[in-house]
């Protein structure tokens, strides 16, 4: 047991002599801690880990060293962007050996939120986002960038347009003639026919990405998620009874909007963040396919 044992990392050399840009794990299971104000959860994250190698004639970089260093996120401390700076560090210094600059590091995860429904008083439910975390440390400079996805309710103004005027044509047909219209008889017909025509509806959602200052001691994740909520107006419920499920109605019936419209409400919304990007998805319930926008500084790219 004591007998030294190979490490054909250290000991054979690359066939092939050539640098690799990033070497690593993927899907690596973790607990980890969100905490934000009035909320501190333990979460399940999957973790992918790598560094750079730099040193054609390194065969491999060593996986179980960056393993064990990850395991400090498990320790119970909250997630910080600090605890990462420092992680992304120790995981270079401990492959100086290969001539390792740079690592990174990207956390999944779902934050779970109890939400209230809109009327019903003492009723909520569980709502999860999800969150991807990118982090890195590439030639000493650390950056922290946080992805939320928000679902919402998105109701087409094309859609209600076509709507207003079918029940206007219907009600023009069954009360022209009549220069005078009691109104118990309007709303009699209104009653049975004011559905003549419905406005489509869709479930949507925006992925929105910022970034995070290295000096905060809190990532901040809830306040980007209300932010985003209260842009759109319509956020998907959890629990309901009929009198929330009416008032959500009105709440899309008084909020109608395209995909663009989303899309620049959001990117409004994120004055005072980071570099933020925005990409909003209409999941169309009138077509097979999605309506999608972005509203992304030129040097951020498309998100993917």
């Amino acid at each position: 047991m004591n007998a030294a044992l190979p490490d054909v990392s250290l000991t054979d050399l690359a066939p092939s002599l050539s640098s690799l840009a990033w070497v690593g794990m993927q899907g690596i299971d973790l607990p980890i801690i969100i905490a934000e104000p009035g909320y501190w959860r333990d979460l399940h994250a999957t973790a992918d880990v790598q560094v750079d190698l730099p040193a054609a004639h390194v065969k491999g970089i060593h996986m179980s060293r960056l393993y064990r260093l990850l395991d400090v996120l498990s320790q119970g401390e909250p997630l910080s962007p600090a605890g990462i700076h420092a992680l992304l560090q120790a995981m270079i210094d401990s492959h100086r050996d290969c001539d390792s600059r740079c690592a990174r590091l990207r956390l999944n995860l779902t934050l779970l939120v109890r939400r209230p429904a809109l009327v019903t008083q003492g009723l909520s439910g569980w709502k999860s986002y999800p969150v991807r975390l990118d982090t890195s440390l590439i030639s000493g400079r650390f950056r922290f960038r946080a992805q939320v996805t928000v679902a919402y309710s998105s109701t087409c103004p094309c859609s209600a347009a076509l709507s207003r005027q079918s029940v206007e044509q219907g009600f023009l047909q069954a009360f022209g003639q009549h220069s005078q219209v009691e109104p118990t008889k309007v709303a009699a017909w209104l009653h049975r026919h004011a559905t003549l025509a419905t406005p489509h509806s869709q479930r949507s959602e925006a992925q929105v990405a910022v970034d995070i200052n290295g000096d905060d001691t809190m990532l901040g994740l809830q306040a980007l998620i209300d932010r985003v909520e209260q842009a759109v107006g319509t956020p998907v419920q959890t629990a309901v009874k009929r009198a929330d499920e009416q008032a959500f109605a009105l709440l899309n019936g008084q909020n109608l909007m395209f995909v663009e419209d989303a899309a620049r409400r959001i990117e409004s919304a994120l004055n005072g963040y980071a570099n933020p990007s925005v990409h909003v998805r209409h999941k169309e319930s009138l077509h097979p396919h999605d309506a999608v926008a972005w509203a992304t500084p030129p040097h951020e790219g498309v998100p993917t």
